[in-house]
């Protein structure tokens, strides 16, 4: 997603983040209540860097790990993003340059790190060698593509033995060297050992779609530059991917979401919506209140959230028609851990976002449930929290 882009002792003792069960402070014209809440660590701050897809899936596994009754644990992002990286430098020599070198990834690529190199606590890798106090990527991303692509280039007619040396070299001078062994909490750990004494395993997660150029419930690698892994995600049907992110959460169970936060309608006030600027499709209720209007009124009041607005009803067609023509793009990676509803009944998942304590909700965004039905590009999800019959149609135990 590139445009914005313990153990069974209690191995940290920060207070679990849990926001309030009652109703949310009116802000604009939006007052939501939560209907169901689960815990989750504190907001992070990606900064000026393209690596939600690790911020997320990390923020992901530490509300597993809550659920385990593992504690609250604080893991490195720039951990996953270093050996991420490295393992994407090896794969674009090797095909050529055929693969989308960029700071942007996937969900699956940040559980593959974990599965084939462990976590580490974030005190011991947070990934910041190089005078900021705050995660800046751009001269890393600029000396990581120009490196990789010289040598993409083969300038000696063979690889060296040297050039990963170098890779590892510019990835160690900025995020720091990832360490093989350490101490933590008075006890011996590898990278893999920690993870495991977690209870942390990869295999336990899904990734989920819904678009109609494969057939349902079968499984395909998403067709998207950040897949660079092509993992595979299981193919559902739009009202049934719903349905799974509704019994996760009811379940006790949180949901990453993949999704295009492009629209005008994810603002940057901490909602999400999928507006109806068409008068003549809304309800006869609501088309009262907004006949007479011109465009530019009806933009600004809702785009200005200063009043619930009508949405749009979103089918499986659309999904696909705005994925086939660009419109449905791979941006952004976040957490779903809870449900919410406005004033007027209308219902919203909420979302920990990796952009700091910003939006009116302080790192929190109300999304609507038709917002996660048209803008999803997947979602990954423990197993264990597949309603049954989704889960006999998908041949998963």
């Amino acid at each position: 997603m590139n445009k914005f882009k313990a153990s069974i002792l209690m191995l940290a003792f920060f207070p679990i983040v849990c926001f309030s069960q009652e109703t949310e402070k009116k802000i604009s014209g939006y007052q939501f209540t939560t209907v169901k809440e689960l815990p989750v660590t504190s907001v992070k701050n990606q900064n000026r860097t393209s690596t939600c897809w690790s911020f997320s899936t990390l923020a992901f596994l530490e509300s597993e790990l809550i659920r385990m009754g593992k504690g609250e644990q604080d893991l490195s992002e720039m951990f996953i993003v270093s050996n991420s990286y490295s393992d994407k430098a090896d794969k674009y020599v090797r095909t050529n340059g055929n693969i989308n070198f960029s700071p942007g990834s996937s969900f699956g690529d940040a559980l593959t790190v974990i599965r084939n190199y462990g976590i580490v606590p974030e005190s011991l890798m947070p990934g910041l060698n190089y005078g900021e106090e705050m995660h800046t990527h751009n001269e890393l991303d600029a000396a990581t593509a120009g490196y990789i692509q010289a040598i993409e280039k083969n300038p000696n007619g063979k690889y060296s033995t040297a050039w990963k040396n170098g890779f590892k070299g510019i990835l160690n001078a900025y995020l720091g060297e990832a360490p093989q062994k350490f101490t933590y909490n008075g006890k011996e750990y590898t990278p893999k050992s920690y993870a495991q004494e977690l209870g942390i395993d990869p295999d336990d997660y899904i990734s989920v779609t819904s678009y109609t150029h494969h057939p349902f419930y079968s499984q395909f690698a998403i067709e998207i530059p950040d897949n660079w892994r092509w993992d595979t995600s299981f193919n559902l049907p739009a009202d049934e991917m719903m349905q799974t992110i509704d019994y996760a959460i009811e379940h006790g169970y949180t949901v990453l979401w993949g999704a295009d936060v492009s629209e005008k309608g994810f603002t940057r006030k901490g909602i999400a919506v999928v507006p109806e600027s068409e008068v003549k499709n809304m309800s006869g209720s609501d088309q009262a209140k907004w006949l007479g209007l011109s465009k530019l009124e009806i933009d600004t009041k809702i785009y200005g959230m200063n009043e619930v607005a009508p949405e749009r009803n979103i089918s499986q067609d659309e999904r696909q028609i705005a994925f086939d023509n660009g419109q449905t793009t791979d941006d952004h990676g976040m957490q779903i851990f809870g449900i919410a509803k406005d004033q007027n009944g209308n219902k919203y998942y909420k979302v920990k976002n990796s952009w700091g304590i910003s939006g009116d909700y302080k790192g929190v965004w109300y999304v609507s449930d038709t917002y996660v039905k048209y803008k999803t590009m997947n979602i990954v999800i423990n197993r264990n929290s597949v309603p049954k019959n989704i889960k006999s149609k998908l041949g998963i135990k």
